[in-house]
């Protein structure tokens, strides 16, 4: 009678698993080129992992909803206003949210600018423009034929005697630069796309990861872009219905 009991409760227990795991199967899709996200603002990475953005007619704006360049249009302001749940208007900084989806393709705030995520899967790759401020000090009373020659400078032939009594001044530029990246869908994180980077990637696939440790490192560095199509090939992203 125990004996038939227990089996009763493993065949119950087990019947009741794979129906979870079943319709877990049937609420989800596998990512393919075909998929598409729906076009809205993502929060957060939450959002684009659940395919949950925020919809266009929820932004408050003068945009026209079916203008090509309705999310460039919105973006141009450092504050998004928009509807939430329950009709509440609130109000999201640009730096805040994480990016959005136009026309199902997925793009990926850095810093002021949106990047399209070209790869995506496991590992996801894209390219993005990085803006970099330097400042550089300079002497304006600075004469290079007078400090050349002036036995009291400190510097022989720059800077010289005149930066005892005048300090620096401070001048500071700006530059953009294109950058490779990853992104792991796993955690959100968004790293450069080196080997350093690609190898913590890969540790989510322990028979890929060593697979690629064994390369030697010149192999290493050409072969990434192979390896994170194999591991997105063996590691399928989900997204639901």
């Amino acid at each position: 009678m125990e004996k038939k009991f227990i089996y009763s409760f493993l065949f119950t227990f087990l019947f009741n698993i794979n129906g979870v795991f079943a319709q877990d199967e049937r609420d989800l899709i596998k990512y393919t080129h075909e998929f598409r996200f729906n076009d809205g603002i993502y929060l957060n990475f939450e959002q684009v992992k659940n395919n949950a953005p925020l919809p266009k007619y929820k932004i408050l704006t003068d945009a026209d909803y079916h203008d090509p360049e309705f999310f460039d249009k919105v973006m141009k302001h450092d504050v998004i206003y928009y509807f939430d749940d329950k009709g509440v208007k609130q109000e999201l900084s640009l730096e805040d949210i994480w990016g959005y989806s136009r026309n199902g393709v997925l793009n990926i705030r850095m810093g002021n600018d949106f990047s399209r995520i070209s790869i995506l899967g496991g590992i996801c790759h894209f390219v993005g423009t990085v803006t970099n401020t330097d400042t550089r000090y300079y002497d304006p009373y600075y004469n290079p034929y007078y400090n050349r020659y002036n036995p009291y400078s400190y510097y022989g032939g720059y800077g010289g005697y005149n930066n005892f009594y005048y300090p620096q001044q401070a001048e500071t530029y700006t530059r953009t630069e294109m950058k490779q990246f990853i992104l792991d869908f796993e955690t959100g994180k968004v790293m450069d796309y080196s080997v350093q980077n690609v190898e913590i990637a890969l540790m989510r696939d322990p028979e890929l990861y060593d697979e690629y440790m064994a390369l030697k490192s010149k192999q290493k560095k050409q072969l990434k872009f192979l390896y994170i199509r194999k591991f997105n090939e063996r590691n399928p992203v989900y997204f639901p219905k």
